[in-house]
């Protein structure tokens, strides 16, 4: 059973460390190790998540039995959520974890009277983008970030609405 946790503020280095291990493990192949080394230092370390959460974001441990599976980040912008992070180790993928996490976060937006939900996820992350429009999430856009340091994130943006 996956349960979805509050991060507290004195567990940003463990939130840190969880996502120095999840991206390491499952985005140096997509990525590269320069661009993963970039990523986790500017988005995924625990100064990141501090600026972040002083600006809205909420952090959430995915909890499976007892063990720390992953992390999911969300913000909500006006009558929209922004899910930011979904992200499982790897010994924790095609349990339909996901699936469960995505239930979740529907939910969190229902109870907050919200439109939508949309994300963006990396053009060459398959798994992720199969695992999305399974659940219902719509391809709405195509986008490219400078995100420094000669790297660009390169990313489809999926939405689904709020029935």
């Amino acid at each position: 059973m996956i349960q979805v946790i509050p991060v507290r503020n004195d567990e940003v280095i463990i939130l840190e460390e969880l996502a120095n291990a999840i991206w390491r493990e499952c985005y140096t192949t997509l990525l590269g190790i320069e661009q993963v080394e970039y990523m986790v230092k500017k988005f995924q370390s625990k100064d990141a998540f501090v600026e972040q959460i002083d600006s809205g974001y909420e952090y959430y441990f995915l909890d499976v039995d007892g063990a720390k599976a992953g992390y999911l980040g969300i913000c909500q912008e006006g009558n929209k959520l922004f899910l930011s992070k979904l992200y499982l180790k790897e010994s924790f993928h095609g349990m339909g974890l996901a699936q469960k996490v995505l239930k979740i976060v529907v939910n969190i937006a229902i109870e907050r009277g919200l439109d939508s939900i949309y994300l963006t996820v990396n053009k060459g992350n398959v798994k992720a983008i199969r695992a999305y429009e399974r659940f219902g999430f719509i391809k709405t856009d195509s986008i490219v970030t400078d995100i420094g340091n000669g790297f660009v994130m390169d990313d489809f943006v999926y939405s689904y609405p709020i029935k």
